[in-house]
């Protein structure tokens, strides 16, 4: 198994992805290895616990080098292997991985999980780099999932991509993302994260995420001007980290409400389950554009899993995550999202029926041993099992 990122580092936590599936066949009595590239000279702790599963470090610097030295690790390790798997189409493991499979006739997999052409066009300014690179991938990101055995995607939205661009039906399989059922539950308190947070007593609304203009917690703390005024006993915790962290403590600032927001920057990912305990309503606001109509957030996973009522926008596999289990409500829109705030605050029993339902969601469908499942489908289809 091959990702781009660092397994081991709080700023790329999506590749929580990779690891809870290499512990799920771990767990499941299959062999894995787990090739990552670290975050430049990352000395962070391992936060997460990978005994049984081998791990192998690559590079992700620019240079035939760099490429030519991942390969050769990738070759030696796939020997080993019945199947390859790789995560996004990050040049440095998607093109060692393909020319591997092709030279030691081994099936390959591909995990897709974002349309990341469309986020190089939202984070980069227009320039001839700019230009140049974002058709760099948007020709691996054709071209991957017609050379792979077969694919997983995150949502509907990749899956009709692929269908598109003359994939077969029956070598897509639909993987959206989950939580882990033991770690985050109704069962773990969040009394310790209120009383350290100065926030025992007091309705608490939280957002989890990078906060950067991607993830559009902007849309959030305008909503949180108008629900301040309705409850003004309420709190707001943002937990993240990001470039845009000190413009939103201004716009917090500016709107007088300051002390009734927290942000907490960063946190390990082995708290986030008592954050997300503490909370009364979790949300998660999105705009309605390409990049979030490809998204299976895993922040809405986590919330469910939580028993968490939600507050989200109306927007790509959202409806499917959260249907029943929050409030759906008009993407980019910052009154609606405070009118479903309001809507929950005021209703201790809707409140409830929804964190039922959405830990019931989690149980059935949205967990790693779930997604892991239909992985293993894809393996034996590409095997021809």
């Amino acid at each position: 198994m091959l990702h781009p990122h660092d397994i081991f580092s709080y700023a790329e936590p999506w590749t929580i992805r990779i690891v809870s599936l290499a512990q799920e066949f771990r767990d499941n009595g299959h062999q894995v290895k787990l090739a990552y590239c670290p975050l430049g000279a990352n000395k962070e702790k391992r936060r997460m616990d990978l005994e049984g599963v081998e791990i192998i470090t690559l590079s992700r610097r620019v240079g035939v080098n760099n490429l030519f030295s991942n390969l050769l690790k990738i070759k030696k390790a796939s020997r080993w292997a019945d199947i390859i798997h790789f995560q996004k189409y990050f040049h440095y493991i998607s093109i060692p991985a393909l020319l591997c499979s092709w030279y030691l006739n081994k099936p390959i997999h591909y995990d897709w999980d974002d349309w990341e052409e469309k986020i190089w066009q939202h984070s980069n300014k227009k320039s001839i780099h700019s230009f140049i690179f974002g058709w760099f991938i948007r020709l691996l990101e054709t071209y991957i999932p017609k050379l792979v055995d077969t694919i997983s995607v995150s949502s509907c939205k990749l899956g009709q991509i692929c269908l598109d661009s003359g994939v077969a039906r029956d070598r897509i399989f639909h993987v959206p993302v989950g939580a882990d059922l033991k770690k985050f539950g109704p069962h773990i308190s969040g009394k310790r994260i209120r009383e350290e947070c100065g926030l025992d007593g007091k309705p608490l609304i939280m957002y989890i995420g990078q906060l950067h203009s991607g993830q559009y917690t902007q849309i959030l703390l305008e909503a949180a001007n108008i629900v301040l005024h309705h409850y003004p006993e309420a709190r707001f915790l943002i937990i993240g980290k990001g470039y845009m962290l000190s413009q939103l403590r201004e716009l917090v600032r500016q709107r007088g409400v300051k002390e009734r927001v927290v942000f907490t920057d960063s946190i390990a990912y082995e708290f986030i389950p008592e954050y997300i305990a503490a909370a009364d309503i979790c949300v998660a606001p999105f705009e309605d554009n390409a990049i979030t109509i490809c998204k299976s957030p895993l922040k809405v996973a986590e919330y469910l899993a939580s028993g968490k009522p939600i507050v989200a926008s109306l927007v790509g596999e959202i409806r499917n995550m959260a249907g029943g289990a929050g409030l759906l409500v008009k993407p980019g829109n910052h009154i609606a999202l405070a009118e479903g705030i309001i809507s929950l605050l005021k209703d201790d029993k809707l409140r409830e029926k929804m964190g039922l339902i959405s830990r019931r969601r989690a149980e059935d469908k949205y967990n790693w041993p779930h997604a892991a499942g239909e992985i293993l489908k894809a393996y034996k289809k590409a095997l021809n099992l």
